[in-house]
């Protein structure tokens, strides 16, 4: 048990159940009544974030996270097989335990896999991934408007929105949190 006192920015906590990370509190400390501790939760399993108010002095569980880095190794359609780095112990994910993260997974890739009680509950994707282009359609000469965009289709069948100067081959950064082009990879 911990007491919300001693809440910070990242710190795992287990409430009704459910596993929420710390995203932002306030210690608030009225003229009158009694202090209380404001805060800003993301539940880990459905993404979905919450205000919650405590007592000052109330006491929560706190949730311990273990993250294993994994090497992806191959999909059969919705399954998802993973190798602990580590023991080497293989373990297969469905489509919707990873969330977002097959739209960046390259066949090898090390990815970090968090884990509460054994359950397998989150993934931890690089900032960027480099992806190769696989489909897009030919920039023109002289097409250098401000801004303009053309969707591209990477390897992971991921479609991003690119310059127009953007040719099929050529390998992209795109950043994981957002799923946007950053720029080339070097």
């Amino acid at each position: 048990m911990i007491s919300v006192n001693d809440l910070r920015t990242g710190l795992t906590i287990e409430i009704d159940g459910e596993i929420y990370s710390v995203i932002d509190f306030l210690h608030v400390k009225p003229g009158k009544g009694a202090a209380f501790v404001r805060t800003k939760l993301k539940n880990i399993r459905t993404g979905s974030t919450q205000e919650k108010t405590f007592r000052a002095g109330e006491k929560v569980a706190r949730a311990h996270i273990e993250t294993r880095q994994m090497q992806y190794l191959y999909n059969t359609g919705d399954e998802f097989y993973l190798m602990d780095t580590e023991t080497f112990d293989q373990i297969a994910l469905q489509r919707s335990d990873l969330g977002d993260a097959p739209k960046y997974l390259l066949e090898n890739m090390t990815i970090g896999i968090q884990f509460y009680e054994n359950q397998p509950i989150g993934v931890d994707l690089p900032t960027t991934v480099n992806l190769k282009v696989v489909e897009t359609e030919p920039g023109f000469r002289g097409d250098t408007a401000q801004g303009a965009t053309k969707p591209a289709v990477l390897e992971t069948g991921h479609t991003v929105h690119v310059p127009l100067f953007i040719e099929e081959g050529e390998v992209l950064k795109v950043d994981t949190r957002s799923g946007e082009y950053l720029s080339r990879a070097n």
